[in-house]
């Protein structure tokens, strides 16, 4: 499960998830899957659409991820009275705003990369789009 090593503090407030990502390019792959909307990764959805991507390549083509879930999110215990402080950190989740470049994909061909980042949006919970590098330099992505 993907996590940080260390942290400057344990607990972090939510925050909102507003405006449009600044991860905008594909840097490293030919292909992408971007957010069409903001919210919320959780640790566990990025490493289940990690795995499935990784089946779908079957050692073909190069993966990489440009998320990781770096803020904690607390929770309480089930049946505890309000107040004695905030819970303790439950898990982890990555803040995703519109159009950040969630995976990227490397020597395949399209159709190829097409089914893999699409499976993968299945295990996201925020729309999603495919885009090429090509596609990319042509027009700025509108979203």
């Amino acid at each position: 499960m993907l996590m940080p090593k260390k942290t400057k503090y344990r607990k972090i407030r939510k925050g909102k998830v507003r405006g449009i990502s600044k991860a905008r390019k594909i840097v490293f792959g030919d292909y992408a899957l971007i957010a069409v909307e903001s919210g919320w990764l959780t640790a566990r959805q990025i490493e289940s659409a990690r795995v499935t991507m990784g089946r779908r390549l079957k050692k073909v083509g190069e993966l990489f991820l440009r998320v990781f879930p770096d803020k904690p999110v607390t929770k309480k215990p089930a049946e505890t009275r309000m107040g004695k402080g905030k819970g303790n950190p439950e898990f982890w989740v990555c803040v995703v705003k519109r159009g950040k470049v969630l995976f990227e994909v490397k020597d395949l061909d399209k159709q190829t990369a097409k089914n893999v980042l699409c499976s993968a949006s299945y295990k996201i919970p925020m729309k999603t789009r495919f885009i090429t590098k090509k596609e990319q330099i042509d027009s700025e992505i509108t979203l």
